[in-house]
């Protein structure tokens, strides 16, 4: 099956917070079929929900109040960050590395922590 083609900025990727590692894939895989991609003791990538997404266990989670995070994709990342800060959003984490690709974080005029990825 080939892989769907991104949008620019479009939503691509919700992170929800992760706590029961195993629990988690067992209820998500039996109630909803959810598959599950492991990344390590802290990470779980998930498909099969309309939207792809993962669990997040990391020892500092984002800071987002209701533990939801918005992950949009961006063509590039460098111009995200400057479009992100010319509209007076917060980078609230600089653009780092992970399995997969670089991404950043940055607050919303609301406070809504969200984050941008690229290849």
């Amino acid at each position: 099956m080939s892989e769907p083609e991104r949008q620019h900025h479009s939503i691509n990727y919700i992170e929800l917070p992760l706590q029961e590692y195993e629990a988690t894939k067992q209820f998500y895989n039996g109630v909803f079929g959810w598959e599950f991609q492991e990344w390590g003791p802290d990470y779980l990538s998930f498909s099969g929900a309309g939207i792809d997404g993962g669990f997040n266990g990391e020892a500092q989670p984002s800071e987002s109040e209701y533990g939801v995070l918005v992950v949009l994709y961006s063509n590039d990342l460098a111009a995200s960050v400057k479009a992100v800060e010319k509209a007076g959003g917060a980078i609230a984490k600089p653009i780092y590395e992970f399995p997969g690709g670089r991404r950043f974080h940055f607050v919303d005029p609301n406070g809504s922590e969200l984050a941008v990825w690229s290849e």
